[in-house]
Parts: C-alpha cells; structure tokens; sequence
C-alpha cells in the first residue's frame, strides 16, 4: 500500500500525470510463473491493457520486454549451460519469436500497432546505426505504433563486454535515445530500499530520489533475489543515472501488479522516483562507452 506522501514528494509525483513519452520496462521475473516458468497470459493482457490506455489518453508509448531467451528454454525443453551461448541464442531466437506473437495478438484486441525492434550495444556505439534507430523510433511513434524493444539475444555475444547486460540498461538507453520524459521499470521489489529488503527486514523504501550521489551508489546491491532475471538494484542504479542525466523521470516499482503503471501515472505514491537531472552535455554514447569499460 503506498504511504503518506510529504508535500514536495507530491510534488515531483504530481508531474508524472503530464508525461508525454513513456517507457516501460518488464523483466522475466514479472512476466513468468515461478513454479512452471510459463508466460503469465493473464499478467501480459493486463500489462497491455495499461499501456493502450496510456496510448489511448494520446502519450506515446515504448515496452521493453524481457523474456525471450526464458521463453525460448521452456519452448526447447533445455536449460543451456552459462557457456553455452549457441544454446542460449537459439533458445533466444524460438522465444523471442513466440513472446512477439502474444503481444501482436494481445495489443491487437485494444486496436494498437506493434513493432519489434532487436537492439545490440554496436547499435549504439556506432553513430550511423544509433541515428537510424533513432529514426525508426521517431517514425513508428508519429505514425502512433507502440514499439516493442528487447536486446537481439540472437547475435549478442555473451562471453564479452558487448552487450547490455540487462534490461534496466536497455530500458534507460531506450529513453535517453527516444527523448522519452518518463521511464517505469518494472521489477520484483518495491523500489530502491535503504539496504537489501530480502535480508534485513528493518530496510525502508526510499520513495524520492533528486539526486544520484555516492549515498545511493553505495546502497545499490549487485545482485537479485530472482532466478530469471539479470538485474539486481546495481543495475537499476546505472538505468537511473541513464535516464535522469538524459531528462527523464524514472520510477522503481513491483511489477506483480501491473495497474500500478496507472497508479504511478496518476501521481500516486508507489515505487521509488528518480527525479530527472539533466545534464546540459549529455551524449548517449558517453553512457555506453561507460558501461563497455565496466564503469556502470
């Protein structure tokens, strides 16, 4: 349940009601039964009914989906070793095909227009690709299409520094490259805690954010409490410091229910916000090249 909100932190939540260009990130974690490793059908129908309604109300509007390279596992009926990165492409190949057909079936019953878009970090460190991803985002959102974005697992090498590493990433690159002015992630904790919440029970939910300084940095925890997902609260740092610095509002909240996506739009006190702090240089590349050498 959300607590009582102080009068700036209304506020700053207050803002969220007028954005314009909205990213959400969901991670396997969310999208899969824990028990079976199946797609949760009825947690994606209502993901997407959130996000055509978001539409509906005339924001423009980027998914970012993990769940591909799970979905491919459950499909082959294989659990491929850390090593065995042919194995986990294929398995990214089958699912990420199957994960993009439920989706088209599924924003298809709201009346929306899907579009999948495979991105790689050379996408980004390359400046032609980079500007013509950026072009095919900006065409498909004027032409009111909702782009449905996931690193290509399949071409990906994960034996080296060359990819994303996890969504929360990819969610925040999204943004700054899309100018969106608010960025969900959606994950399996409540927001960013004073320490890990999964071991010391008297951790507290940290519900605003200003600023990124060496306080937060040092609270950020490398590590998740699920077995499906890749991003741990360090990762969802660097997302922050991502989008933030490129002028997006970020929030932090547990994607077990979904609805809270509309929650968190109607300015209501859920998750952790991250507000934006834009910095009058940014270069997107510059955050990549970071995350290339391992400084984020």
């Amino acid at each position: 349940m959300a607590e009582k909100m102080s009068d700036r932190e209304k506020s700053f939540r207050s803002k969220l009601r007028d954005k314009k260009r909205v990213v959400v990130k969901i991670g396997s974690s969310s999208l899969h039964h824990m028990n079976t490793g199946e797609l949760d059908l009825t947690k994606m129908e209502r993901l997407v009914r959130e996000l055509c309604e978001l539409k509906n109300q005339g924001k423009d509007v980027i998914l970012v989906s993990s769940g591909a390279i799970a979905v491919g596992k459950k499909s082959l009926g294989t659990v491929p070793s850390d090593g065995d990165i042919p194995l986990k492409q294929a398995c990214a190949a089958v699912g990420q095909a199957r994960l993009m057909m439920i989706y088209e079936r599924l924003f298809a019953e709201y009346n929306h227009l899907t579009a999948q878009i495979l991105l790689t970090m050379h996408t980004m460190t390359e400046d032609t690709s980079r500007i013509n991803a950026q072009n095919t985002f900006r065409k498909l959102l004027e032409l009111g299409v909702i782009p449905v974005v996931n690193e290509n697992d399949t071409v990906a090498t994960h034996e080296v520094v060359d990819t994303f590493g996890d969504n929360d990433f990819l969610a925040s690159v999204v943004a700054a490259l899309t100018g969106a002015d608010l960025l969900i992630l959606l994950s399996d904790i409540d927001g960013m805690f004073t320490d890990d919440p999964h071991s010391n029970k008297d951790a507290k939910l940290i519900p605003l954010i200003e600023k990124i300084d060496g306080k937060y940095l040092e609270m950020a925890k490398p590590t998740t409490g699920s077995g499906l997902g890749t991003g741990g609260m360090n990762a969802k740092i660097n997302a922050a410091r991502t989008a933030t610095s490129s002028g997006a509002d970020m929030v932090i909240a547990n994607g077990k229910d979904v609805s809270v996506i509309h929650k968190i739009m109607e300015g209501r006190n859920y998750g952790t916000l991250f507000a934006a702090d834009p910095e009058s240089d940014f270069d997107i590349s510059d955050f990549v090249n970071m995350r290339i050498r391992g400084d984020i």
